[in-house]
């Protein structure tokens, strides 16, 4: 049965043990590899079993749906004790991108616990370890402390642990959106990857400030194939319409093309909070242009690339291909393009993409999710940072337009409000940015044991 929760000693009852729990929770999962290797190569069966025996072990009955052999995804729904209020809705990803165990100082799927050489502090290692299983675990120990101690949230909460989140979501949370959207049914707002971490800044004066950034947005991913024709033919004798040359000139204008300035509300919103909580002095006009808001953005530190990337939609050239032997002249040459689009800026994007192509090069969507936004003074962005605040109460919440993608962009098409909410505590010097998809991959353990405390007391909100 459920209680009501009043005072600390009662919010924070048991939750040590929890921590530790999610430490070894996050090391199980860790250790089945559960690589995305893209283009539908995956195998996400273990971790899903791994994590679908721990939320049994809590009560629950989750299922384990595959999309294809392998691609399994975990749906569990936590009754609440209040059947008229809305559910929410907990996502994180199963799957890793691979990691070069070369590279790395211990092995990537070894889960090992050791010191960070930069902070000194105890972190567990491990492809996944930030990048989500962190999450799932943290997620997982917060609903198995509630059945140690007899505790129900107040409203329904669906936990989905899904597939290949790290490629284009079909095996994942498209397919159960596509098929399966029924498990979802009464959610209107959802929590997932994108905020909530540490981010070590300091004021104009010195003073350090603490920002817990939270995703209220982000931008559309556009994975664009360019194609050129030409004709073929011997390299001696090169042709007028050479698909090669084609293709690179308009390669060499996306790269070098200076996207417009395109403030969102949710970064209108960041730059704000931002700014204030590093008393950054504000001058009229300094978000009216790209070089004003470029100045500004780099006035604020460590904290500018929260904003920097999510100022402008973006195009980035990642692959070429053409030709078969250094004397002949290919008849096509393709180029793969990463875009990124901001709420309001997609028909910027097309019109432009229209034009830096040209007439000798076309371009379709490999493949393409929207942008996506929710707004920051709701109840739900309310309650996501009292959580946080109510656990360090001398830090500040930021709302934050994200600049890459997430499983928010699937759960979106069910009309659900998405906000990136991981918590998780890092300690000064540690990059955590640069740990996603990065070689010694690792999340300290008291940023897992901060996470398990920040996420039971939203989640029982």
């Amino acid at each position: 049965m459920g209680r009501t929760i009043t005072s600390f000693s009662e919010r924070t009852e048991g939750l040590a043990e929890a921590g530790e729990d999610a430490v070894q929770l996050t090391r199980g999962l860790v250790r089945r590899d559960s690589t995305n290797h893209g283009g539908g190569r995956g195998d996400e069966r273990a971790a899903a079993e791994y994590a679908a025996e721990a939320l049994g072990d809590a009560g629950l009955d989750p299922r384990v749906l595959e999309s294809a052999p392998r691609r399994a995804n975990v749906v569990a729904r936590v009754p609440g004790t209040d059947p008229t209020a809305p559910a929410l809705l907990v996502h994180g990803h199963l799957d890793t991108v691979p990691a070069d165990a070369a590279a790395w100082t211990l092995p990537p799927l070894s889960g090992e616990i050791a010191d960070c050489p930069v902070t000194g502090v105890p972190a567990l290692w491990g492809r996944g370890a930030v990048d989500m299983k962190n999450t799932i675990a943290m997620v997982t120990a917060v609903v198995r402390h509630w059945a140690r101690y007899g505790l129900r949230p107040r409203r329904d909460i669906v936990l989905a642990f899904v597939a290949d989140e790290e490629d284009s979501a079909a095996h994942g949370a498209d397919y159960l959106v596509r098929e399966h959207a029924d498990l979802f049914e009464g959610c209107t707002t959802a929590i997932g990857e994108g905020g909530g971490e540490t981010i070590h800044a300091r004021t104009v004066s010195g003073k350090p400030v603490r920002l817990y950034p939270v995703g209220a947005a982000e931008r559309g991913s556009a994975w664009l194939t360019l194609r050129a024709h030409g004709t073929a033919g011997h390299g001696s004798r090169p042709p007028g319409d050479n698909a090669v040359g084609a293709l690179a000139a308009a390669v060499a204008r996306i790269d070098a093309h200076a996207w417009p300035l395109h403030l969102t509300p949710v970064t209108r919103a960041a730059i704000d909070a931002i700014a204030a909580a590093l008393e950054v002095e504000r001058v009229p006009g300094d978000t009216d242009t790209a070089e004003a808001v470029d100045a500004l953005v780099a006035r604020l530190g460590t904290a500018a690339p929260l904003i920097g990337p999510t100022t402008r939609n973006s195009a980035t050239p990642t692959m070429l291909s053409a030709g078969y032997k250094v004397n002949v002249v290919p008849g096509e040459a393709t180029a793969g393009v990463d875009g990124r689009v901001l709420p309001g800026g997609e028909e910027q994007f097309t019109a432009t993409m229209e034009e830096l192509t040209g007439d000798r090069v076309s371009w379709e969507y490999a493949h393409g999710s929207p942008p996506v936004s929710a707004p920051v003074d709701s109840p739900a962005f309310a309650d996501l940072r009292e959580a946080l605040l109510f656990h360090d109460p001398g830090a500040h919440v930021v709302p934050v337009c994200l600049s890459g993608g997430t499983d928010a962009k699937v759960f979106s098409r069910l009309g659900i409000e998405c906000y990136g909410f991981s918590p998780l505590a890092q300690p000064e010097g540690l990059d955590y940015t640069n740990l996603l998809h990065g070689v010694d991959e690792r999340v300290p353990l008291e940023g897992l044991r901060f996470g398990v405390r920040a996420l039971d007391t939203f989640l029982r909100a």
